[in-house]
């Protein structure tokens, strides 16, 4: 089995990769992170699978959002083919929690599930 320590430290940069805004504008970046099966319950309430958040995402311009800031990421391997983040965004004035599943597959670690859940102060 993967050195736990390793899978978590993989998969905290790889989340990290997914809030940076060049990745965020490129279906193909945002695409080799996210597994076939991917789903994403938003701060917004809204449901989103692979398809529907790549190309939100791509719609977004650096102009319209500002940077998002990750806190207080943890992580913890579940199994030896999955690791749970949890950690803390805020962005453009709106802050949520934030939960991840990602998935060992034979291309590397891809993310699973992701929710968020609004929060004020």
């Amino acid at each position: 089995m993967p050195d736990r320590a390793e899978a978590v430290d993989v998969v905290m940069a790889r989340e990290l990769r997914l809030l940076e805004p060049e990745v965020r504008a490129s279906p193909e970046r945002v695409g080799a992170l996210l597994h076939p099966e991917f789903h994403e319950f938003g701060a917004s309430g809204r449901h989103w699978d692979r398809a529907s958040i790549i190309a939100a995402l791509a719609g977004i311009t650096d102009q319209e959002s500002g940077p998002i800031t990750a806190t207080g990421m943890k992580g913890v391997q579940l199994a030896p083919d999955v690791v749970h983040l949890t950690f803390d965004t805020e962005h453009d004035g709106s802050r949520a929690h934030r939960s991840s599943l990602w998935r060992l597959t034979a291309g590397g670690w891809l993310l699973y599930f992701h929710q968020a859940t609004p929060f004020g102060e």
